[in-house]
């Protein structure tokens, strides 16, 4: 789902866009939980919204892309026989769309003509080895995507050229010096990147149970955490002083980025195994995997505190700044959270402010 603001009648107004896989679309205002728009012909399920603010269109992914306007008409579509169809999509500049579609980015040019509406692939990105499962955008000129088996790639959002990649491999052999994932007796570790987030130069991705922070504009990584969690982590959020995340085992969990000890002491127990990362000009090619300890200026990130009450997987959660912060979770709850020390800090000003008027009658 997503929100969706146009003007109309002079007014602004705020609506919600819902997809399902019962292959439905549905508009709703806010304000009364009124269904106000629904469409239930469609031939696929729905994966993915997309709002295009400028063009005042809004677009639904799945085995088929389709380009509907604010009063929920189709203005185009274009056909895709996969099974997976489009699974997620960002918005680039001049008008064209990346759309993630199993192991591919396909990059659709969206034509606007007067009251004519046409949307066509241009371009097909075959560079990722396994499927992707997000797609963000970082700022006006870059966009990211994460794939099954822990590929990062970075992208130029104008001409779609590789400006960072990354293999993150929790586990690594010691033979021969390739990178490559560690065979043992024990489970394999998870590094799947579920899901990722931006502020416009850190990107934090929730690999498996780990997070692992990269500096886009450096081309660095900044800290890493292999076991962040006890299961795989579903959601993740950059603040102004470290990240949030939440994961299968209901945990929500605060971190904070701190400086590595000096190179002669021991590393805490918080840190973890080794990584892959490497730069490559193809797919095809790249210079070995290199340790996380030889990367320098290296933080950590460090626990700060746990945001326990679910009894089910923290699904997402949406931060309201210093008001609140809501998790929802599969156990059908959503719990608001607030500073405790701010709270009281604003109850204290309060009764003060009561005395003083009291004082003054």
């Amino acid at each position: 789902m997503t929100s969706y603001t146009f003007i109309r009648g002079g007014n602004t107004h705020t609506a919600l866009i819902t997809a399902s896989s019962d292959r439905t679309l549905s508009l709703w205002d806010p304000d009364s939980g009124n269904r106000v728009q629904n469409i239930s012909d469609l031939q696929s399920s729905v994966k993915c919204l997309l709002v295009l603010n400028l063009l005042d269109m809004w677009l639904s992914g799945g085995n088929e892309l389709c380009v509907w306007n604010q009063d929920f008409e189709l203005q185009c579509k274009t056909v895709h026989h996969s099974d997976t169809g489009i699974s997620a999509m960002v918005e680039l500049p001049k008008n064209f769309i990346a759309a993630a579609m199993d192991k591919e980015i396909v990059i659709f040019k969206l034509n606007v003509s007067g009251s004519d509406v046409a949307v066509m692939a241009i371009r097909h990105l075959a560079d990722h080895q396994d499927t992707i499962h997000s797609l963000i955008s970082i700022n006006d000129g870059l966009f990211a995507s994460g794939s099954h088996i822990g590929e990062l790639i970075i992208w130029d959002s104008v001409d779609w050229t590789i400006q960072g990649y990354e293999l993150i491999l929790w586990e690594e052999s010691k033979g021969d010096g390739h990178s490559e994932v560690k065979v043992t007796q024990q489970k394999q570790i998870e590094r799947s990147i579920q899901h990722m987030s931006s502020d416009g130069e850190l990107l934090v991705a929730a690999v498996g149970s780990g997070l692992y922070v990269y500096n886009v504009l450096t081309k660095t990584v900044v800290a890493y955490r292999k076991m962040a969690h006890d299961s795989n982590v579903l959601h993740t959020m950059i603040q102004t002083d470290g990240l949030m995340s939440c994961s299968e085992d209901g945990s929500v969990r605060m971190w904070e980025l701190q400086d590595l000890p000096l190179p002669a002491e021991p590393a805490s127990s918080g840190f973890f195994g080794m990584f892959g990362t490497f730069g490559r000009s193809s797919k095809h090619a790249g210079p070995p995997a290199k340790k996380l300890p030889e990367v320098p200026d290296l933080r950590s990130l460090e626990l700060i505190g746990d945001l326990i009450g679910h009894s089910g997987a923290v699904q997402m959660f949406v931060s309201f700044e210093q008001k609140a912060l809501v998790t929802c979770s599969t156990d059908h709850l959503l719990i608001v959270w607030k500073d405790g020390e701010l709270q009281s800090q604003l109850r204290s000003l309060a009764v003060f402010q009561k005395l003083e008027e009291n004082q003054q009658l």
